[in-house]
């Protein structure tokens, strides 16, 4: 599998590093902006300023797309839903395993505890920029739609008011060298039950986003 990487940060130097050690894969891009690269599927660890620039590309050169870039408007989601039309995508804001399981346990989990009240804390390194991370928006979303779409998020909390049964309590922490956590929990009467995925190295993103990779073109 040919690789064309789009970005150049810390995430995309690991996904050249695992490519590089496997017989399988073979790197014919690396850039932050692609002009004439060649290969099976673009894998994206960009900044999300970069993804409409690359979406011409891969479309013009009808070119799959694993995008694992968070940050971005709706402006530009609706830019990838549209391209996504022409070419394959696979759009994801947290490619390890784990957190997907997460995400559908959490799913199931919403749909029996439908009267807990439901927090969601993510914790990040101090360079991340994003808050909250888009993992933890796709876990609002996950459990919004379990609701029909009628809760609203409230970032952390201040002032004087009551907890509302139609919110969704989302709090960032962002400090030293942390890879990634993200915790859910369901609060009801007399009980407390706790969902928590730790990253403990950035290299399962990765891993994730090859598996993805491979889905992709198959």
């Amino acid at each position: 599998m040919k690789i064309i990487i789009h970005g150049t940060g810390t995430m995309s130097y690991i996904l050249k590093s695992v490519a590089e050690s496997e017989e399988d894969l073979e790197i014919t891009g690396f850039a932050d902006e692609l002009t004439e690269e060649k290969g099976d599927v673009i894998i994206d660890f960009s900044h999300f300023s970069r993804i409409p620039n690359m979406l011409k590309f891969a479309v013009d050169n009808n070119i799959p797309i694993v995008i694992c870039t968070t940050g971005y408007d709706d402006k530009i989601l609706s830019q990838i839903k549209e391209a996504s039309s022409k070419i394959p995508i696979l759009l994801s804001s947290n490619t390890s395993i784990g957190i997907n399981l997460m995400n559908d346990l959490v799913k199931k989990m919403s749909a029996v505890l439908n009267n807990f009240d439901i927090e969601i804390l993510e914790t990040h390194h101090n360079k991340k920029v994003d808050s909250p991370s888009g993992t933890a928006k796709t876990l609002f979303n996950i459990i919004n739609e379990t609701f029909e779409n009628k809760m609203n998020i409230v970032n952390g909390r201040e002032g004087n008011h009551k907890r509302d049964k139609k919110e969704i309590g989302m709090h960032s922490i962002r400090g030293g060298s942390v890879v990634g956590e993200h915790r859910v929990i369901f609060y009801g009467d007399d009980e407390a039950i706790e969902i928590k995925h730790t990253a403990m190295s950035k290299k399962i993103f990765v891993l994730g986003a090859i598996k993805a990779a491979k889905f992709l073109i198959g």
